[in-house]
């Protein structure tokens, strides 16, 4: 049997300073104190005080080479708040750089992604030892030809504290490329063009882009989406020809509707282009054939409320995910290319209720779906003669499986990734015709020590205070005993329909072997139990994802498998706000807290159209500037209520050039924190003042993230040990 207290010993040897004041105060570092400057915010005759309003820079002030007086304040304020953290937990320092290199040592440096085949070349991934960036190359024909480098980001990165490449797309005569970069983490990418014969890289620049793009078949036309420079919506399409200034591109399309965004793709067959509006609960497509670019795009199915369809081409067909006729959990549908509108739509794969149809992949003879059923992934596979029907068979409890993108449509083969709580992910080539499959790649865990049998996974169902059932998926060392004296992090996002599962990973492994048991609350708001579950936790049902969580809690407490001295809680962005939520809900819960990236300051955001995300995000949250909206937000906006109370410990996470979640959200969340907290409880703010939403962008930095981490959750843990030690 593991008790925690033998782990957490080996902690007090490394905490020597900890162990020794039985705190994680150790030095005699004084939170900052921010000054208070009231602005009154009004709506619907409802005053709210803001005394952190003062906090708040737009991009020119963050990004002006002379800092103005209030943008020189703001930036003091986050690096006091950057002291305070680093002089606090500094004694920890060396079990961090313990830590990560115990989770570097896990992974492969040299590793490489399982080569793929498109257009008669194949296309690889790899990183070299000791180097942040990945290294992007292609061979042609067969694995045995001369690789041939397309990126070395490790070269393109110097220089830089953030760096990120990604928008890799080649011409269909092989012999050019679009690259996009980003160097502020904003996700506001420049688009360039790279001769693959000469290596080189043209003049043009394309600057504020979403980063994607997509070559039209005469190799020389590409078309790209721009973002409004303030809010970052995606709003514009534009066509741009080779040796043509950038300045000569043709405007395509113009978004108007500040709640849909916009982007441009390109069907698997090649032969359309296909422009896509979106919303929360609406979309649109247009296209037009990508022989000839220039041509007018024709409309598929105008945009209708409620109404959502994504665009797949497979010979005379366009193939539509779509929730048309009150279809929840999505079905499939065709349309003939000549005839698009919706009254032309028939059934591939009607509605089901219990079922939720994820994706969908087409192939010469075969259809593969995606589905959700019971929380768990499916992948069906499906013969278009109707003569074989099929699910791919997965045995264990809970897991993680997914469809690549496959770009060949005359093949029998799929690839799919496969890993769960306890299974390292795998890369597998399933041949459809025979069934047999192929395990090209399995995740290696290098340091000698772990051993998949060493760990238990399972999920358990929750009662909620309302009767529905919520799955935990819970995985933990074998040798841990689940009682009262155990540590339980607890994790979820719980927003957007996006469900997170249950995946396998290293980092995860440093808790779990001091200990910890990992659980993964499958809350409303998500699409685990099918679209209900995301619409019951969302606009006016928004509450119940907060209560999913702490009923989850109360149950892993009642349950003796923790208490509230050993549970933990995480979550990220959405995820953010749901523990803003919870620790006013139910502070006496947690011993401590991490909110990375958090949305707490809901009502202000949502109120501002100018911030990214906002008019797009009406239907998520609802909008305030109607009444019922504003007080139902406000009833559970982080900000908004924090009260005189105790709290656990907090640590709070964030990124000075984050689109996504403005940095003063979770800086004046702290500040008001700061002045009305009761406790003498750690709350404590880093911000990494080069990065943004994703945080650090080489793959060592981003380990270091984890570590700072998971040390403040060890080092509490390790607070109680070395209190039960000398008693």
């Amino acid at each position: 049997m593991r008790k925690i207290v033998i782990p957490m010993i080996v902690l007090c040897l490394t905490f020597a300073t900890a162990c020794k004041n039985e705190t994680m105060k150790s030095t005699d570092a004084k939170p900052p104190v921010a000054d208070k400057i009231a602005i009154n915010l009004e709506k619907h005759a409802d005053v709210r005080v803001d005394n952190y309003f003062w906090m708040r820079l737009s991009d020119a002030q963050k990004n002006a080479i002379d800092k103005d007086a209030q943008t020189q304040k703001v930036v003091n304020y986050l690096e006091e708040e950057n002291t305070y953290y680093k002089e606090v937990t500094k004694y920890t320092k060396p079990f961090q750089e313990e830590l990560f290199e115990e989770m570097k040592g896990r992974i492969k440096e040299d590793d490489s992604s399982v080569p793929y085949k498109e257009n008669g070349y194949f296309y690889i991934t790899r990183y070299e030892t000791g180097k942040q960036y990945p290294i992007y190359s292609r061979k042609k024909e067969n694995l045995e030809a001369v690789e041939e480098v397309l990126f070395n980001v490790n070269e393109m990165a110097k220089g830089f504290d953030y760096y990120q490449l990604g928008g890799l797309n080649i011409s269909l005569d092989n012999k050019l490329m679009v690259f996009a970069t980003d160097t502020v983490s904003r996700r506001q990418y420049s688009l360039r063009i790279k001769n693959l014969e000469t290596g080189e890289i043209y003049e043009d620049i394309i600057e504020n882009t979403t980063g994607g793009s997509v070559w039209a078949n005469d190799n020389k036309t590409i078309f790209y989406t721009k973002k409004d420079p303030v809010t970052l919506r995606s709003v514009k399409i534009y066509r741009h020809v080779l040796g043509t200034p950038t300045s000569e591109d043709v405007l395509v399309f113009h978004e108007k509707d500040d709640t849909f965004g916009t982007y441009v793709t390109k069907s698997k067959s090649n032969q359309y282009i296909i422009i896509g509006s979106y919303s929360s609960v609406s979309s649109e497509a247009q296209y037009v054939d990508a022989d000839t670019p220039t041509a007018p795009f024709s409309m598929l199915q105008p945009r209708e409320r409620d109404l959502e369809y994504n665009v797949a081409h497979f010979e005379d067909h366009f193939y539509l995910l779509t929730n048309k006729d009150n279809a929840l959990n999505f079905k499939l549908m065709r349309t003939p290319v000549s005839k698009t509108s919706k009254e032309n739509w028939v059934d591939v794969i009607p509605h089901r209720d219990s079922t939720l149809l994820e994706d969908f992949s087409i192939f010469k003879d075969y259809l593969v779906l995606e589905e959700r059923n019971n929380g768990l992934n499916k992948i069906r596979i499906k013969r278009w003669d109707g003569q074989e029907d099929y699910y791919l068979p997965f045995s264990e409890e809970t897991y993680s499986a997914g469809v690549y993108s496959n770009p060949d449509f005359d093949t029998d083969v799929i690839r799919y990734s496969y890993n769960s709580f306890t299974t390292p992910s795998s890369v597998i080539d399933f041949n459809m015709k025979n069934q047999s499959k192929n395990i090209k790649k399995e995740q290696e865990v290098l340091g000698g020590k772990f051993k998949k049998e060493n760990y238990l996974s399972k999920r358990i169902w929750v009662p909620a205070r309302d009767g529905k059932q919520i799955a935990i998926s819970l995985v933990y060392h074998k040798d841990t005993e689940l009682s009262e004296k155990t540590p339980i992090l607890q994790y979820a996002y719980g927003s957007y329909g996006y469900t997170i599962s249950d995946s396998f990973s290293t980092t995860r492994l440093s808790l779990l072997d001091r200990g910890f048991v990992y659980a993964l609350a499958h809350i409303r708001g998500s699409q685990y139990l099918g679209r209900e579950w995301y619409e019951d936790g969302k606009m006016l049902n928004k509450k119940n994802t907060f209560n999913d969580f702490v009923d989850c809690s109360k149950y892993l407490i009642e349950k003796k498998f923790t208490s509230p001295k050993h549970l933990y809680a995480m979550g990220g962005s959405a995820g953010g706000l749901l523990m803003g939520a919870i620790v006013n809900m139910n502070p006496e819960l947690y011993n401590g807290i991490i909110a990375s990236v958090p949305f707490v300051d809901v009502i202000s955001t949502m109120l501002d159209e100018s911030i990214p995300l906002t008019t797009g995000e009406y239907d998520e949250w609802g909008n305030p500037n109607n009444k019922e909206y504003y007080d139902y937000i406000k009833s559970y906006s982080p900000y908004d209520q924090i009260t005189a109370k105790e709290y656990p410990n907090i640590l709070v996470t964030t990124g000075f050039h984050d689109s996504q979640v403005q940095y003063w959200e979770p800086a004046k969340w702290v500040a008001k924190l700061r002045a009305l907290k009761t406790d003498a409880n750690l709350l404590l703010l880093d911000t990494n003042m080069e990065a943004g939403h994703g945080g650090a962008s080489g793959r060592f930095d981003a380990l270091k993230e984890t570590a700072k981490m998971y040390t403040f959750f060890l080092a509490l843990e390790n607070k109680l040990a070395a209190e039960k030690m000398k008693s």
